[in-house]
This record gives C-alpha cells, structure tokens and sequence, in this order.
C-alpha cells in the first residue's frame, strides 16, 4: 500500500426527507445570503426547489436564484453566475441537482473571489486556494462531486471540457435523500450508474499493484450496483436500492476506493485514461450524457489495454463477476487468461447495454470523420503521451475510438 492523505471534509446528512433540513443545517455553517444554483428545470417540476427554498425561509436565510446549468456544464453559465453571486453579495452557494449543477456551483464558489477569468484556473492550471462555502442538495446520484475534490467544466467556443481538483472547494455540506431520485428517468439512472462504476475502474487500474484491503472496497462498490441498479429500474420507488446507489456514487468518487493506490500521497489514483477519452466525446458533443460514453469508451480502453497487466484484470474477473481463476498448470495459458478477462469485460459492458446504456459510438451519430476534431483536442489537453496503466499515444486513443465506432 502506498502512501497517501485522505481528506474528507464533507458533513454528510443521508435520509428520508432530508431535503427539508437544508435550511437549518446551512444556518448551522454561519450561511445567511446564499446563491441557489440548479439546473434546466426537473427540480423545479418536481418539487424540490419549492421545498429547499421554504426550508431556507424558514431558517431565515434569505437567497438569490441561478437556474439554467446544463449537462456538461459550460463556462458562460459559470461567469454570469458569479457575477450575479457578487452582485448580491452572497456568502455561500447552494447546489440543487447533480453532479453538472454542483460543477458549475464548485467553479462559481471559486471563482467569486477571482479577480480573473475562471477559466484561468482549467486552462492555466492555477492553484485554487479560496472559495465561498459551499452546500449541496443531492437530486442526480452519479458523479460523485457532492464529496469530491474535482470539477469539470466545458468550453464551447474551444470545444474543450477540462477539470481541476482541490481540496478546498469540496462541498461543506451534503443532504442526500434517497426519496429524491424517484423520478429520475431510467436513461439517467443507468448513465449515473455508469460513471460511478468507471470511478472506480480509473482507480483500481491505476497501474499500481493489488491493496487488498482498498481493492475490496473499490470491487465491493461495483457489485452493491450491480446488484442495486437493476431493482431501482424495475421499482422506481424502491428506496433501499436508490439508497444503496446514492451512498456508492459518492463513496466511487470520494477518493476512499483509491486510498494507497497513487503515485505520490496527495495524488488521485489512477491516470483517468476512459475519462479524458470520453470527455472529449461529450466536450464536441455536448448532449452525450457522460455516463452514456463512458459505457462505451471505457469497455474499449479496457479490451485495448488489458495486457499491459493481465493480472489485474484476473483479479477484477474473479472480485467482481465471481470469474473462476486461471490456473497456471492450464494450457494454453495465453488463451486461457483472454477467455477470463475477455468475459469480465463482456459482462461489465452487458450490464451497462442491460440498462439501456449504449454499446457503439455510432448509437451517437459519431463517425470516422469526427475522430480528428476530438484527438486535436486530446493531445491539446493531455499532452502527446498520456495515462497510467498504460501510456497511450495519440495513435492508441484512435485505435480505442475506432474500436468503440
């Protein structure tokens, strides 16, 4: 086990009609003036904001609203938002949504006290080291970022969608009520379950060898969702599997599954070789779902990289889909270890098509001719070389591309 730093500063509050305490638990961190960003509108039609809102009434914190953050959310939105956020003087900021909300709230948070472009801090690489408060009401269980460290924003004009990591702007506060996702449409669902199992995938393939004790908790995440994902699609209400997938995306993201697994003790674990591939799918083609491409992306990179170490992918067959070990005296050997990791990978990828996930980049109206547009803008924001289970060339990320077409 490597070393590490493990900083988890979120206050979790995790339960039935938890959304209604958003307002005295804000007032309980000194919030008083608070800036409510949300999304395109499902909260709005379901309830949620009406109840967050009467909760902070209630608790005497008066607010400013901000609606209109999209999936993959884009830096115009981020740079109105604070400037409304310093225009109303406010001292904190309160997500309502999922994790492209809380993105957009994270960089709002940080880029408040900015005297520059926000912008700056993806593209310039900044340090981030101040940030408004910042507090989340989780509706869309999937990226993880009510207890992460990471935010990813996109920039249309540049057709590029990068992301910065600190500590600092981690959420101070996160209401997760399982009751919440309820009506969350079945598309979404699966698509938020795919993210937290590929969170978790970047991190055990991190090109660092087995941690027992990290391993069994990152395998163990993956198969609460396999068992849990299936139930909460066929029973939309069923609230221990939406508990059960609530609680796994945050833990897929909060850095615990990768704890011992990084290069150096305050890196993130792994090289996030299927995130910075599909985030180049969704940066060109912003109404891909991330979770959607990363259902195919990743199975690809897994079915290009998996000799690079063929043990790990023995180890994730056996800890995660019950895979019988390939015996050494088994001949021929070579083909024997294929047939296992080829068949773990099989069943992760029709787990995710028996969601309703996609399989193929075509299912996108992706094509050949749009393969260039997107490695310009890898290599641009990776570098010619880029990964850590296996360093991957601009070459290889066309060949994975190819093989997802």
């Amino acid at each position: 086990m490597n070393d590490f730093v493990y900083h988890s500063p979120t206050k979790f509050v995790f339960g039935r009609g938890y959304c209604d305490r958003i307002g005295a638990e804000a007032a309980a961190l000194g919030l008083a003036n608070v800036l409510v960003v949300y999304g395109q509108g499902s909260v709005v039609r379901t309830g949620t904001l009406a109840r967050v809102l009467a909760s902070l009434d209630e608790a005497g914190i008066s607010y400013v609203e901000a609606g209109g953050a999209r999936p993959n959310p884009e830096v115009t939105f981020v740079r109105e938002t604070i400037a409304l956020a310093r225009t109303h003087k406010v001292d904190g900021i309160l997500a309502v949504g999922g994790g492209s909300t809380i993105d957009a709230a994270k960089a709002v948070s940080f880029g408040v006290p900015y005297e520059g472009d926000v912008w700056d801090f993806f593209d310039k690489h900044l340090p981030i080291e101040r940030c408004l408060p910042l507090a989340v009401v989780l509706t869309i269980p999937a990226a993880g970022s009510e207890g992460s460290g990471s935010c990813v924003i996109s920039n249309d004009a540049q057709n590029r969608k990068l992301g910065v990591s600190g500590d600092v702007f981690r959420p101070r506060l996160a209401i997760m009520d399982p009751e919440l996702t309820f009506t969350l449409p079945p598309y979404q669902t699966a698509a938020g379950v795919t993210d937290m199992i590929a969170h978790v995938c970047e991190r055990y393939f991190s090109g660092v060898g087995a941690v027992p004790l990290t391993d069994s908790i990152a395998c163990g995440i993956i198969r609460s969702l396999l068992d849990a994902a299936p139930k909460a699609l066929a029973a939309a209400d069923d609230y221990d599997a939406r508990a059960t997938i609530m609680w796994a995306g945050t833990l897929a993201h909060n850095d615990l599954a990768g704890c011992g697994r990084s290069l150096s003790p305050t890196a993130r674990a792994g090289g996030w070789e299927s995130h910075a591939i599909e985030h180049e799918l969704s940066a060109h083609h912003p109404e891909v779902a991330h979770g959607a491409g990363l259902a195919v992306l990743m199975p690809a990179w897994m079915r290009y990289v998996w000799h690079a170490d063929p043990q790990r992918f023995l180890d994730f067959a056996r800890d995660v889909f019950d895979i019988e070990p390939v015996d050494e005296d088994v001949e021929p050997h070579d083909e024997a270890v294929s047939d296992a990791v080829t068949a773990a990978i099989d069943e992760l990828q029709a787990f995710f098509a028996g969601m309703g996930m996609p399989t193929r980049l075509r299912e996108f109206g992706i094509t050949e001719d749009d393969l260039d547009p997107m490695l310009q803008t890898l290599q641009l924001n990776k570098g010619a070389t880029f990964g850590a289970f296996m360093p991957l060339t601009m070459d290889d990320a066309r060949a994975i591309y190819e093989q997802a077409l």
